[in-house]
This record gives structure tokens, sequence and C-alpha cells, in this order.
């Protein structure tokens, strides 16, 4: 009898068995399906930022046509008669930059120069945004035009065609086409200038004086401490300062940091007011 009962169950382990495999196999195309519809996504989502890149440079081009037009004489609204060609505008980039096409990755930077700026400041600001999303030079020569309004853009359409073959030769006959407008070299000997005004903070005249420091080609440490005692007010830091002799610059930091601490310390407890002793009460 138990022979016969075990003969008669083994047939419906296939049919669970193809039964399990069936459900793994349709799960398995299920996060098939899911990982392509995932991926389709992706792609639809860089399919329209590479479009919102392309409309962006098509509106630069635009502009350059329209300010090249305006330096020629020509107006916007001049009728060409139907059998003449197609007018062909100049492009100051090589044949290789112009045909690069922008990432969707790169974000247009926002500076702006309009032909009166100091233009290595304009630079700097460029290369420092434009390192968070990268870019091969020839991205780097497209998006600098973005930022070119004014003269600044009439200029650029002036030069030869083709003529531009390199950032690095842009940045150079860019710097030396408003090298006017161009910051004064700072001198070692404005740090003599600043002064400590009266009621100005440690903190403020330490911040002032080191943002002038960067802009200064000073590098000496015994200059840089004799500038910042002689512009100190007369005072208990002042008096400090003398007795630590410090010999570098790091060392007075330091100095002003611990002293603006002791400040704040002592400012806190005038300003706390000490609660009042509870009167006695008068027993009955």
């Amino acid at each position: 009898m138990r022979k016969m009962r075990s003969n008669r169950s083994s047939p419906f382990a296939p049919v669970a068995a193809e039964g399990a495999a069936a459900m793994t196999m349709a799960q398995m195309l299920q996060a098939t399906m899911e990982a392509s519809r995932i991926e389709q996504a992706r792609m639809h989502e860089d399919l329209a930022a590479s479009r919102a890149r392309n409309d962006e440079l098509s509106k630069v081009t635009e502009e350059l046509r329209q300010a090249l037009q305006e330096q020629q004489g020509r107006s916007v609204a001049e009728e060409v008669a139907p059998s003449s060609p197609p007018r062909v505008f100049p492009m100051p980039f090589n044949q290789a930059i112009t045909d690069t096409p922008i990432p969707a990755s790169v974000v247009l930077v926002k500076a702006v120069f309009t032909g009166v700026e100091d233009p290595e400041a304009h630079l700097t600001t460029f290369h420092t945004q434009m390192m968070l999303s990268g870019g091969s030079d020839a991205v780097y020569c497209k998006i600098i035009v973005s930022t070119l309004q004014g003269t600044a853009l009439e200029w650029f359409v002036s030069l030869p065609n083709s003529h531009i073959t390199s950032f690095q030769q842009f940045s150079k006959i860019f710097v030396e086409q408003y090298i006017v407008n161009k910051a004064p070299p700072r001198v070692s000997y404005d740090l003599f200038d600043i002064r400590q005004y009266q009621g100005e903070s440690l903190r403020d005249y330490l911040n002032r004086f080191g943002a002038q420091m960067v802009r200064s080609p000073a590098k000496d440490e015994e200059m840089l401490v004799y500038a910042f005692k002689k512009g100190v007010l007369p005072g208990p830091f002042c008096e400090a300062l003398i007795r630590a002799h410090p010999a570098t610059f790091a060392e007075v930091r330091r100095l002003a940091v611990a002293h603006i601490a002791d400040e704040s310390e002592v400012a806190e407890k005038r300003g706390s007011v000490a609660s009042t002793r509870p009167r006695a009460q008068t027993r009955i």
C-alpha cells in the first residue's frame, strides 16, 4: 500500500518544478523590462538636455549675425532678392572648433563682459565656473562667446574668418584688446596704508588686512607683521602683540584669534545680568 501511494504522488513533482521555473523566468523578464524602461527615460532626459544646449548655441549664433549686420551698416529688415545666393557670415573660429558639439553636462557661465570690465578678472571667473563642468578647448571657446555682449560681441565678430584656433590664442588677443581696462597692479607698500578705524573690531580689521594681503605681491613675513602692527589701534591687543614679538603673520593671526575669543567672553559676561537674591519670607 505504501509503495503504491509513493508512485501516485511522483507525477506532480515535475509540474511544480516547471511552475517555479516559469515564475522565475517571468520575474527576470519583468526586471529586464523595468531596467529597459529606466534606460529609455535616461536617454530621453539626455536628448532633452542636448536639445536645450543646441537651442542656446543657435541663440548665440543669431546674436553674432545681428551684430555683424549692424557693424556693416545693413538693416536686418533688408530684403534679399530671390535669385541672390544666401549670405555667408564669417566665423572667427576655425572649422574644428565650429564643428565641436557642446556636451549636455556643460553648464553655461553666468559672467558677462560688455567691454568695460577687467579682461583678466573675466577670464579668471570664466575658468573658475568652467572647472565645475569641464570641457575641451573647443568647448571653452564656444562657451566664452556666450559671455560677450555689446561692443565686446561686435569686436569678436569683426575678427577674420577662422582666425582663432585655440582658447589660449583667444585669451591673448582678448586681454590685448581690453588691456586698458586691466586693474593696476598692487604694490607692497599698499599694506602700510591700512589702518584700524576707531570703533572697528579686531575681527574686521584682520579680515580687511588679510584681503589686501592676498592681492599684494609682498611675501616677506617680517614686512607683513610690521605693516599689521603699524595699523593696529593702541590697546590691550597692541601691547600683547608687542610683547609676543611674532615672526610670521600666522603667529599674528593666532594671537588675534585668541584675543577676539577673550573679548567675546568678556562682552558676554558684561551683558549677562545676575539674578537677584530672593527675599526671605516673613514668618507670622
